[in-house]
């Protein structure tokens, strides 16, 4: 063991059994004893460091149906970004350095004219996620000063993060403006006043306000904003750079939409519709985009050289939008035909039951994806998901829908799906590795989960 995992882990794996061990004979506990063979205490130690020395991060299959799911990492990237982190992480790289001149450079200029051409923007930069794009434009032109926001647009998003709070961190003021659902031109006009340091709109991200709702347009709030000075800043979240109606999909803003617009900044995110790595990207007038980078938070907040790599290819992948579809696999993955999806679905049907025979019954539904990471959180794709219901017997099930769950996520490359209504849901839109999903299947076990007479 220690010529594999060093005389210090091997040591410390002991030590940790030893205590484990004298813990159970000082209470008594009757299988205590037998345990104190050296071989078994060997095996368990060796168990230990062989689970210690597994990865942490490891690879699933995502099939609950959410594309960009937050939890299982968001957009996956296409083999052209895979391959710019791998040159980025492997070989030294011009990162901050002109071969032309021999001097410093920016890194944002890797990324700079591509996401120029794309939104039309004078200048960009690139931060570490949205989050932190938010708070650098907001500390850099509202410091000590008020920002007036629709009252409908006070966001909160995964893990409690809310609007007012990063406010909050960037130093300045919150002006409320409107109501949840209804907010007019005149609301942001009578707010403004002489510490107003912006006029702020921000795209809902994970949810909608139907019914009774009004909302000023970009347009609009421009020309306000220009008439007393002021920027106007636009959160667009989502981070779509093309019109997804090319393809058939539900319309999301663009950014070039919004600086058409006549919006001054935009920040957008680098790894949910725009389907590359995490990012926070901000676009827009010069002037504004280099006082943020004057900042000093700018450093702070900077991508490393892996995501500039892979950010860059991404975004060259852009310039020939006939083919993106091919290629990204979050467009891939929206795009994908019904018909291809049920094919596959009812290719992996029999297998599974198969499996399951005695346990579940399983078939295949049809079902609803959805997008994922606060994009579009409205909209719904048509799918198909193999559905796996328990089996009863004497009304009672043979094996619980929460053990079957977690014996597809047990399984070697774990298989994530979704329960509803008692109804384990493997919604196969995003399953691009049938075989290796089918291969495993022999070592599904269920025993855990089986219910006792």
């Amino acid at each position: 063991m220690i010529s594999v995992y060093g005389r210090e882990s091997v040591l410390c794996a002991v030590r940790e059994e030893l205590e484990e061990l004298r813990a159970l004979l000082e209470a008594r506990a009757e299988t205590a004893v037998s345990e104190t063979a050296a071989d078994r205490i060997c095996a368990r130690v060796a168990a230990k460091l062989e689970a210690a020395a597994m990865p942490s991060i490891k690879p699933v299959f995502n099939l609950t149906g959410t594309i960009l799911h937050t939890n299982l990492g968001r957009a996956l990237l296409p083999a052209e970004a895979v391959q710019g982190i791998s040159v980025a992480a492997t070989q030294a790289v011009n990162l901050e350095f002109d071969l032309g001149t021999g001097k410093r450079d920016e890194r944002d200029r890797h990324l700079e004219s591509a996401l120029v051409r794309l939104t039309g923007a004078e200048k960009a930069t690139v931060v570490n996620n949205n989050a932190a794009a938010l708070l650098l434009v907001l500390n850099t032109l509202a410091r000590n000063r008020e920002v007036i926001v629709s009252r409908g647009e006070l966001i909160e998003i995964g893990g409690e993060f809310r609007l007012p709070e990063i406010m909050k961190r960037a130093e300045c003021r919150l002006v409320e403006v409107g109501t949840t659902n209804r907010t007019h031109l005149r609301d942001y006009a009578e707010a403004i006043g002489p510490r107003t340091a912006l006029i702020m709109k921000v795209h809902p991200s994970n949810f909608q306000v139907v019914g009774f709702t009004k909302s000023i347009d970009e347009g609009e709030l421009s020309n306000l904003a220009r008439e007393h000075g002021l920027p106007l800043v636009c959160d667009l979240g989502a981070g779509a750079l093309l019109d997804l109606r090319r393809w058939g999909l539900p319309y999301e803003n663009t950014a070039a939409a919004m600086i058409e617009a006549g919006v001054d900044l935009v920040s957008f995110s680098g790894d949910k519709l725009l389907g590359g790595p995490q990012a926070g990207i901000i676009v827009g007038r010069r002037e504004l985009v280099d006082r943020i980078n004057r900042n000093a938070l700018k450093r702070a907040v900077r991508v490393d050289k892996l995501r500039v790599a892979a950010l860059d290819a991404i975004l060259r992948l852009y310039s020939n939008p006939e083919r993106l579809a091919e290629r990204l696999p979050v467009l891939m993955h929206m795009t994908r035909s019904q018909s291809d999806i049920r094919a596959q679905a009812e290719r992996m049907l029999s297998a599974i039951a198969q499996v399951l025979t005695g346990v579940a019954t399983v078939t295949v539904e049809r079902c609803e994806s959805q997008i994922g990471s606060g994009s579009l959180p409205m909209d719904r794709l048509s799918s198909f998901a193999v559905a796996i219901r328990p089996a009863v017997i004497r009304r009672k099930a043979v094996v619980r829908v929460d053990a079957l769950s977690q014996a597809f996520r047990a399984l070697p490359l774990p298989v994530v799906g979704r329960i509803n209504d008692g109804v384990l849901y493997l919604d196969v839109r995003c399953l691009d590795d049938e075989n290796s999903f089918l291969k495993q299947l022999e070592y599904l076990d269920l025993d855990a989960g089986r219910v006792r007479s």
